[in-house]
């Protein structure tokens, strides 16, 4: 490929050099200049031009332009209010305008001490105001849902947000009414803002307009700290800063990996840390008291417990993985059950390919893509969805099902479908399903013991609330949990060991693409770090074993990452997949049905599980009760959208509002799982 032409530029008397067609303000950010600006935001896409703040005086030109809208033209001389009288006082006067009627509240603002008109305004402002007219004032804060608060009276119409809702998440909910000084940010029809990606706009917004509720009025800057981390809720990986106050997390932060998120993450890697402080958190071993009952135990008694259970079930022990854990958590378990005991059987929810080792942004470019796969992408890894509509937007064709011809990418659900793509990505069902398939066969080489388990370990609450897992818990003699909440072990769990979050453990996890990315520590558990006390368990059986994740992760690098060093994981991290070993994970614990008539997939919603139950703010974004038809498949069927249907199957029904859904193949309906009821793979459906 031939290098991009280049061009010279001069800015502020320095001269740079950069790729013909460079937006300015990157341009002059490349000779060390800044150029101020509040509209712009270059992942929104061309630039608006909205705000004035950005202009420019340039050589040739009769008035100062929006330095935004420009981009770098060779011989081209800028001067910006550093050097040019004019310049400095337009972004002053732009500046004074702006402020005409902005409260100053900066006190009890959220943004208040990371605020870029706050900054702006002290380094180009004219210091003093010649108003003396009462400022505008609105109701506030409106609640433009449970998760966003809207002050109308600070914002600056900079249309970040709109633009986001259009432009990027395409759910078109939040938009500009009224013209001129009556414009105000509102949403569509005044209803809430339902967006899977609407916390976005609280990060995006350069003012306090748009802020957090579970944030706000929670902490200011100079008294919080921000731990640089990777979200645990989905298989995506999404770079994340926790901020924390006084030993809790207070409000999640995109950290921007722009081959794997852009910046954006979805509403249950933002809101749902809450789940941290739930009212069922173990906080102490439990032992069973009753059918639905538990008593606290010591650990010396619970670890003196677990050694007996783990005796009896010796060989015959399975264990259920969520795929939640971390890779030295998985590991450290596997090498407990499979060299203590020489237990190799184990379940994940499914069997999980070896990764493309493409990033994420490559589907940006791609030309044609193939989405295979039967449960919405939103709902399963969300922030690919996002990618699929920059492709879109770049003039990709997306086909749903098998495509008639070659393509340049596949997304899909379905292992080892490749359809002669060149970048295949498949979508686990669990944030670290990769990670934990990787980890669990390094730590020993025996094959699993085809038998009912005796002693069943579930590793996680995702797993615990399974109901394939469940079923498998009721033909266990024993079953020992490992978890976060009580509601998820009641009536099947004999033992609990508390378990902790990923914004509580320092490790590793491996996102879809193969990534392995590392997860710091942004608060202290309220229990013992998990490995601490399976290393603790551990050596009962004679199995040596290191409480600190580092030391687990250099032992299992030397087999699985070709021996990177923990330290080397950086808070950006290259992608190099792993070299897998896997191979003896047994027991797929999804059904795939592929029946005539309408084939049924009862999903599972993004904004469910135990983290989502806990978070009340998350509640309204819950699925509602509809079944979701192909076009083709309403029109033979003369469903209109939004009508009231039936759905059956052996002579159980179900009445749902019907969707069409252009992101489904023909022949496939889908029902999110908590409104399937007992349908079953074959199912008819009704006006």
């Amino acid at each position: 490929m031939s290098a991009p032409e280049t061009v010279t530029v001069t800015i502020d008397e320095r001269t740079v050099e950069v790729p013909k067609g460079t937006g300015l303000v990157e341009t002059a950010a490349a000779a060390g200049v800044e150029i101020p600006v509040f509209c712009y935001e270059p992942r929104l896409g061309p630039a608006y031009g909205a705000c004035r703040m950005c202009l420019v005086e340039v050589e040739g030109m009769p008035k100062l332009q929006a330095g935004c809208t420009l981009t770098a033209q060779d011989g081209m001389v800028v001067k910006t209010a550093r050097t040019s009288e004019q310049a400095a006082t337009g972004q002053n006067a732009t500046l004074e305008f702006i402020l005409v009627n902005h409260p100053l509240d900066c006190p009890v603002c959220d943004k208040g001490g990371e605020c870029p008109l706050q900054d702006l305004t002290f380094r180009y402002g004219p210091g003093n105001t010649r108003m003396t007219f009462p400022k505008r004032t609105f109701e506030k804060p409106i609640p433009i849902s449970p998760l966003i608060a809207l002050d109308r009276e600070r914002c600056i119409l900079c249309y970040r947000c709109t633009r986001f809702s259009e432009s990027v998440a395409e759910d078109g909910q939040l938009v500009a009414v009224n013209r001129g000084a009556g414009s105000v940010i509102a949403t569509f029809e005044d209803e809430p803002y339902r967006g899977t990606f609407s916390g976005n706009v609280t990060e995006l917004c350069p003012v306090g307009a748009l802020t957090s509720t579970q944030y706000r009025f929670e902490a200011r800057p100079w008294e919080i700290q921000n731990v640089p981390t990777v979200c645990g809720l989905c298989p995506v990986g999404c770079n994340i800063s926790a901020t924390t106050r006084e030993g809790k997390v207070k409000r999640i932060l995109s950290r921007n990996h722009p081959e794997i998120d852009e910046g954006w993450l979805c509403d249950k890697g933002r809101f749902a840390f809450d789940h941290l402080g739930a009212r069922d958190r173990i906080t102490a071993p439990l032992e069973k008291a009753g059918p639905r009952r538990f008593e606290p135990l010591s650990w010396e008694d619970a670890l003196e417990r677990a050694e007996e259970l783990l005796r009896r079930g010796g060989a015959s022990t399975v264990t259920a993985l969520s795929g939640g854990e971390s890779v030295e958590e998985a590991y450290a378990l596997a090498k407990l059950l499979r060299q203590g005991l020489g237990a190799n059987g184990a379940v994940l929810a499914e069997d999980i390919p070896a990764a493309s080792g493409a990033p994420l942004s490559a589907l940006r470019s791609a030309k044609t893509i193939a989405v295979c796969c039967d449960e919405p992408v939103v709902e399963r890894a969300p922030v690919v969805e996002l990618w699929l509509k920059a492709a879109r937007r770049a003039g990709a064709t997306i086909t749903y099902g098998a495509p008639d011809g070659p393509v340049d990418a596949v997304v899909t659900d379905r292992a080892g479908l490749t359809l002669g793509a060149e970048n295949v990505y498949y979508l686990p069902r669990t944030p670290n399903g990769r990670g934990v398939a990787d980890a669990w066969s390094a730590a020993g080489d025996g094959e699993p013991v085809d038998a009912k388990p005796v002693v069943l370990v579930i590793s996680g609450d995702e797993a615990a609330t399974d109901p394939s897992v469940r079923a498998l818990a009721a033909d266990a003699d024993v079953v020992i949990g490992i978890g976060m909440f009580q509601d998820s072990f009641r009536g099947i769990a004999d033992l609990v060991l508390p378990g902790t979050s990923y914004l509580e453990r320092d490790g590793t996890t491996i996102n879809l693409e193969g990534r392995l990315q590392r997860q710091r520590r942004a608060v202290m558990a309220p229990v013992p770090d998990t490995l601490a006390w399976i290393a603790k368990l551990a050596g009962r059986f004679d199995v040596s074993l290191s409480p600190h994740a580092s030391v687990v992760f250099d032992e299992l690098a030397e087999k699985c990452f070709g021996g990177i060093a923990f330290a080397d994981v950086g808070e950006q991290a290259e992608l190099a997949p792993a070299t897998t070993p896997r191979g003896d994970l047994s027991g797929d614990l999804e059904v795939h049905l592929r029946e005539p008539l309408l084939r049924l997939v009862a999903y599972r919603p993004l904004f469910s599980g135990a983290a989502v139950e806990r978070t009340p703010e998350l509640e309204f974004q819950r699925p509602a009760a509809e079944v979701q038809l192909s076009p083709a498949d309403a029109k033979e069927r003369g469903i209109r959208n939004g009508q009231a249907v039936t759905v059956s199957s052996n002579g159980t029904s179900v009445e749902l509002r019907a969707r069409i859904a252009r992101d489904l193949a023909d022949g496939v309906v889908r029902v999110a799982a908590e409104h399937a009821g007992d349908l079953h793979a074959a199912v008819e459906v009704k006006p």
